[in-house]
């Protein structure tokens, strides 16, 4: 039978393959051989163009070039970018005018409308004034802008569209009429009673890619703002707040859950009150990390552990606690009994006369002159997993209103009621401080904010750097407008698992099959 000695070589190939194991080889041929030019060569319908002779100068172009594309798809980067917006990603603070926080330029609808947003690490919602009931002014801030603050109207924008009450991320529905309603919002921050309210949208915001400065358009849900009170009346984020929070429906959630970056974002802050931002950075290699701290089991904010503070190389015992990494809070706040402690030894150690500023919330100032600095103890903080965390600057200075000459300077450090404290912004200055959210993780790298990548960036204005005129900032001012703010969602979000290497693939009989199938032809072909 035709069969018969194939059915014979299939079970001898059976008895040996179970008895010993099979090795297959096959020569290796380099992508620019002559021997791939020839084999290209000879498949029909296909046309061999250039070539690069080898060794050649284009050979080792072609190389590096192909190893470079194969390096961004290992790390991600052929899938994922950081971006930036669209109009830099430049951040600035203003001074007392803007309360302190950091604010970038961002534009969204269609055709686009600029807003300059407030930074908010602390709260989930992007939200602008639109449609306005009770907002702040928007006028009279010509000396510290190059351009006009923005008014959202959505039915202004091609492309917006209401979100309904039935939407997922509507945390108001159960108070709507009809699940097709526009869906109403409220965020209440616990400084100053300081809220928004209005209605939910979905528009586009304009952001750029770091590694090839394309446009992305992204749709993202924000807040129309129609009625603000408290802080935001009075000079805080008068042209909108752009919440960085956990919450799923802030921006580098919304921007993350679509696939445009990884989820985690970065921002560097300056002792000359700028800065950068990026959405989807990771930081680098050589980065310190802390993890972030779950509440009851959920990650709804960003909180680290304190385990150690120390000023000078003096230490404390027992001065564990929980702290909000908060980009919306100007000045750091420590748990009552943690404030005593670094206070007074920072007073102890500080070899400067005391000043008392009537009515001033700053409890620990000194005088000082231009021509006799005295010598700042330094802070350090030790993080989970004994990551230490210096401050480059623990203090603010004042300076006279009249002669323009440094005259004192506080300790920038306030004592908060909770037990948990606030990292603000005075802490973070100089460093790269990354939210990895896909990592569940604090990154920190001592940076002057240049050269976090290729991007080209549109600075914003600055103001004259006259501090001489800058009042000390007042219980409002250096209060976070965030406070401990009720997020309108809250997102019960898993920890992310992500495997360090990938499982060791199982035997696959393709190989084997193959075998089986040339054997077959070839007795097919005998028995012709």
């Amino acid at each position: 039978m035709p069969s018969s000695p194939l059915l014979f070589f299939l079970f001898a190939f059976l008895v040996v393959a179970g008895a010993e194991p099979l090795i297959f080889s096959s020569p290796m041929v380099h992508r620019f051989s002559e021997e791939a030019r020839r084999a290209a060569a000879a498949v029909p319908a296909r046309e061999v163009g250039w070539w690069p002779a080898l060794r050649s100068q284009e050979y080792y172009e072609v190389l590096v070039r192909s190893d470079r594309l194969r390096q961004r798809r290992r790390l991600g980067g052929a899938k994922y970018s950081m971006l930036y917006p669209a109009e830099g990603s430049e951040t600035l603070s203003l001074g007392n005018d803007f309360g302190w926080l950091h604010y970038t330029w961002v534009d969204v609808g269609t055709p686009n409308v600029s807003f300059l947003v407030a930074l908010d690490a602390g709260s989930d919602l992007f939200w602008v004034p639109c449609d306005c009931i009770q907002c702040a002014p928007l006028s009279g801030y010509h000396g510290s802008l190059d351009k006009e603050l923005g008014m959202y109207n959505p039915d202004e924008s091609k492309t917006s569209k209401h979100i309904s009450c039935s939407h997922e991320l509507c945390t108001l529905g159960g108070s709507c009429s009809s699940s097709k309603q526009p869906c109403p919002y409220t965020v209440n921050y616990y400084s100053e009673n300081t809220s928004t309210s209005g209605l939910l949208v979905e528009d586009t915001i304009y952001l750029a890619k770091t590694d090839d400065h394309l446009s992305i358009k992204a749709p993202v849900i924000l807040g129309c703002g129609r009625k603000q009170s408290g802080g935001y009346l009075d000079g805080i984020a008068p042209d909108g707040l752009l919440g960085l929070g956990f919450g799923e429906i802030s921006v580098p959630s919304i921007l993350a859950k679509a696939g445009f970056v990884r989820n985690s974002f970065s921002m560097c802050f300056r002792g000359d009150d700028s800065g950068r931002i990026f959405f989807g950075d990771q930081g680098v290699s050589t980065q310190h990390s802390t993890p972030f701290v779950a509440l009851d089991g959920k990650y709804v904010t960003y909180i680290i552990g304190v385990e150690k503070f120390c000023v000078g190389s003096w230490c404390f015992g027992k001065t564990s606690f929980q702290a909000l990494v908060d980009s919306g809070s100007s000045f750091t706040f420590l748990p009552e009994e943690v404030y005593r402690k670094v206070t007074l030894e920072f007073d102890r150690q500080i070899n400067a006369s005391r000043l008392d500023y009537g009515g001033s919330p700053w409890e620990y100032c000194y005088s000082a002159n231009a021509l006799e600095a005295p010598q700042v103890p330094y802070i350090t903080l030790t993080f989970s997993a004994n990551e230490s965390f210096e401050v480059i600057n623990p203090i603010f200075s004042i300076y006279d209103k009249e002669e323009h000459d440094l005259a004192g300077f506080c300790i920038a450090l306030q004592s908060s009621a909770e037990s948990i404290g606030t990292i603000g912004q005075n802490f973070m200055m100089g460093y790269h401080m990354v939210f990895d959210r896909e990592n569940l993780k604090l990154g920190w790298s001592r940076s002057d904010c240049h050269n976090l990548d290729n991007s080209t960036t549109i600075p914003l204005t600055s103001p004259p750097h006259t501090t001489t005129d800058a009042p000390l900032p007042t219980n409002q001012q250096q209060s976070s407008p965030n406070g401990r703010e009720v997020t309108p969602a809250i997102a019960e979000r898993a920890p992310s698992t992500t495997s360090a290497a990938s499982p060791q693939e199982p035997f696959c009989f393709c190989s084997l099959f193959s075998f089986f199938v040339s054997v077959f032809l070839m007795f097919s072909c005998l028995n012709v």
